[in-house]
């Protein structure tokens, strides 16, 4: 079942609502990078507008050069690690959209379901990204205390954390929260196994920013097989 719903999902990755979420998702993440790095060189030209005086040394006039040079390495290197969280946050605000495709493909009786406010995914988003950030600080810990088990700790991790974002996220559209939590804790073995799934590929580069995708459309299937017995 769980290879099943995952092929599916790669079969449908050239659906155009699939391209939209995916091309939103990194264009918002570079406009948000692009916006940060502006207010970082307005913040160094209002802090170096007037020349700066250092004792022994004089007049200094090419501070704001030298910090405008340096917050540009920043950014870039800021880029390199929070392109991938950043653009997944972002992404998992259209997740709904993704569902949708799916079923009108897969399920196309299914009745109309009411659509996701933004603030409403939103709040799921922030909830999820700061669980799945804090989770993987304290990993850390875990990582230096057994570090030959540190790769199996990683995808234990992120699996049930995926599993259990995702599988909420395709069952509440359906059945609301409390019950689709129930039909969570009722299937977690199956939930987990298919979060290590989408695990797996978070340690690829560029591959990654296609995780909350596959993952929604995923755990999609996953929802209509176990909800109907």
């Amino acid at each position: 079942m769980i290879f099943s719903a995952f092929l599916k999902a790669i079969a449908q990755l050239p659906d155009p609502r699939f391209r939209s979420v995916l091309w939103r998702g990194i264009g918002l993440t570079i406009a948000l990078l692009v916006g940060l790095y502006a207010m970082l060189l307005w913040l160094i030209e209002w802090l170096t507008a007037e020349p700066i005086t250092l004792p022994g040394v004089g007049e200094v006039t090419w501070l704001g050069d030298l910090l405008s040079w340096g917050s540009l390495g920043l950014i870039i290197v800021m880029s390199i690690f929070l392109m991938v969280p950043v653009a997944s946050a972002i992404t998992s605000l259209f997740l709904d959209e993704v569902a949708q495709a799916v079923e009108d493909k897969h399920f196309p009786s299914l009745p109309d379901v009411p659509h996701v406010s933004f603030w409403d995914g939103l709040r799921d988003t922030v909830n999820f990204l700061g669980v799945l950030i804090g989770a993987n600080i304290f990993a850390f810990i875990l990582y230096a205390i057994f570090p030959f088990a540190a790769l199996f700790i990683f995808y234990a991790l992120n699996g049930f954390l995926l599993g259990r974002e995702y599988f909420q996220l395709a069952a509440m559209r359906r059945i609301g929260r409390a019950r689709a939590k129930e039909l969570r804790n009722a299937h977690q073995g199956k939930i987990w196994i298919a979060g290590c799934l989408m695990a797996v590929p978070l340690s690829i580069p560029f591959v990654n920013l296609v995780i909350p995708i596959l993952g929604a459309a995923t755990f999609t299937h996953i929802y209509h097989t176990v909800s109907r017995g």
